[in-house]
């Protein structure tokens, strides 16, 4: 039988050096593991043999009764030896945990190790420096001891925390609060002895305390809890198996290639994901603003203003492809977002998709869509039909170009799909005798009158964002240039 010199120290038989021996290897960075065994006879097997069977057909407590037959085993055992394994660190971890910490992002490392090995490894991974302070946390057993030890740990600024499994179960128990805030001022923090329950709920604790996203990185069986219970959950393929990258939201084969799944993609992935939903949004919203402008000029009759395949048209083959070709924006190149991790910091903010762009976009939707429909009820002439043509092909402009002013870093798949939309638009005007009268969309007239409500909905907007880029430029603008 193997395990850790915690749980095996109290079923094996006395002895006075294996407590000893596990320190010493402890601080030299060794994880440590116990190995034991115990002789039965055939009269002992039998018995227990007898006891087992008994257990599992039990009705109640099954699990129970047979836990404690087993432990019943793990008694007395003889101590065979004690093993010390080097745990070395994959290539590129120290600069990947600075670059984090450039970022703005705090790392807390979850262990199962011993104080020492723990300690050592902080420090070799660069986690906490040499330089920097550490704080111990003494072993406490009950609530008067946490809240001296808390208050000794409270006249410390600036300096990293080492707490063991046990004790932060007991600061949990009196002190939840006050020890999660004081934690979260830590540079850095380091629980060791710590259970797969205890990961997954120092997790869950940080997620109700700071209101934060939380990221859980592991590479083992014993870490897919936390990894669970984390807003975002990274397995690591390793020696260990593969449990945690199944159990996990992203899977990656080295811890270094973390910096780049954060720094590039999830910056891209978040940058996108919200001019995307904001963009659909306002797709949606601008046409029917303008159908309630149509509503309340016509005495709010029930009549809809875009019919049959204009409705389907305007959703699909005219918008659709621009639209979603903003999944290929990007604001700074990946050499950049690697080389400069502090403008990570501003997408913790939150700017890009909040209340505040909501509600921009929300007064943009209903100004264009007040703009193109009172345009083109201004401008038409005596057919009805001619306020469908007008607005719906200044509706299509203005979407097209909408994405044009969103779009930061031009790809070619984007070009193409906005030319395309426009090519199939007048494409298919040829097919829409219904709808519209082929021999007004053809006059002068027609143009300049879509060119004129098109500039007017789309101008100020152009305007705005370029007085918005000289005056208050966000930061990637300075690297970028």
């Amino acid at each position: 039988m193997k395990g850790a010199d915690m749980a095996m120290s109290s079923i094996v038989q006395y002895n006075d050096w294996l407590e000893e021996e596990c320190g010493n290897m402890a601080r030299e960075g060794l994880r440590t593991l116990v190995v034991a065994k115990r002789a039965l006879t055939e009269e002992q097997y039998l018995d227990f043999e007898s006891r087992y069977s008994q257990a599992k057909l039990s009705i109640h407590d099954r699990a129970l009764k047979v836990a404690a037959v087993v432990e019943s085993l793990e008694r007395e055992m003889e101590l065979l030896c004690l093993t010390g394994v080097e745990d070395r660190l994959q290539a590129d971890v120290r600069p990947t945990l600075e670059t984090l910490r450039n970022a703005g992002i705090k790392i807390w490392m979850l262990t199962g190790d011993k104080l020492e090995t723990a300690t050592c490894i902080a420090k070799s991974s660069h986690l906490v420096s040499r330089t920097q302070d550490v704080h111990i946390f003494r072993p406490v057993t009950s609530r008067g001891e946490a809240h001296l030890e808390l208050n000794a740990f409270r006249r410390k600024h600036d300096c990293a925390l080492v707490i063991s499994g046990d004790s932060l179960e007991v600061c949990l128990k009196y002190y939840e609060h006050e020890f999660v805030e004081l934690a979260c001022q830590c540079p850095a923090v380091v629980c060791c002895r710590c259970s797969p329950t205890q990961k997954a709920r120092i997790v869950t604790l940080l997620q109700q305390h700071t209101r934060r996203r939380t990221c859980a990185i592991g590479d083992g069986g014993n870490d897919v809890s936390m990894i669970q219970a984390a807003d975002c959950g990274i397995g690591i393929e390793g020696k260990e198996g593969k449990q945690a990258s199944l159990a996990a939201d992203f899977s990656i084969t080295q811890f270094r290639h973390l910096g780049r799944l954060l720094m590039v993609h999830g910056r891209n992935s978040y940058k996108r994901s919200a001019a995307l939903g904001q963009f659909v949004m306002h797709r949606g919203l601008i046409i029917s603003t303008m159908q309630a402008v149509f509503s309340s000029v016509f005495y709010f009759a029930s009549v809809p203003l875009y019919q049959g395949f204009l409705m389907v048209g305007y959703a699909t083959i005219y918008t659709m492809f621009p639209v979603f070709s903003l999944v290929l924006d990007q604001d700074v190149k990946p050499e950049v977002a690697m080389l400069y991790p502090e403008l990570y910091k501003d997408l913790t903010k939150g700017r890009s998709l909040s209340f505040k762009t909501f509600l921009i976009w929300v007064l943009i939707s209903i100004y264009q869509g007040g703009i193109l429909m009172y345009g083109a009820l201004v401008l038409f002439e005596s057919e009805f039909v001619h306020v469908v043509a007008i607005s719906f092909t200044a509706l299509v402009l203005t979407e097209l170009l909408m994405v044009a002013l969103t779009v930061r870093t031009w790809h070619w798949l984007m070009v193409v799909a906005e030319f395309l939309s426009l090519g199939c638009y007048v494409a298919s005007l040829a097919f829409l005798n219904e709808y519209f009268d082929v021999a007004f969309i053809t006059t002068v007239t027609f143009l300049w009158k879509v060119s004129a409500i098109t500039v007017v909905s789309c101008l100020p907007l152009y305007v705005l964002k370029y007085l918005r880029r000289k005056l208050s430029p966000p930061s990637y603008c300075k690297l970028a240039s």
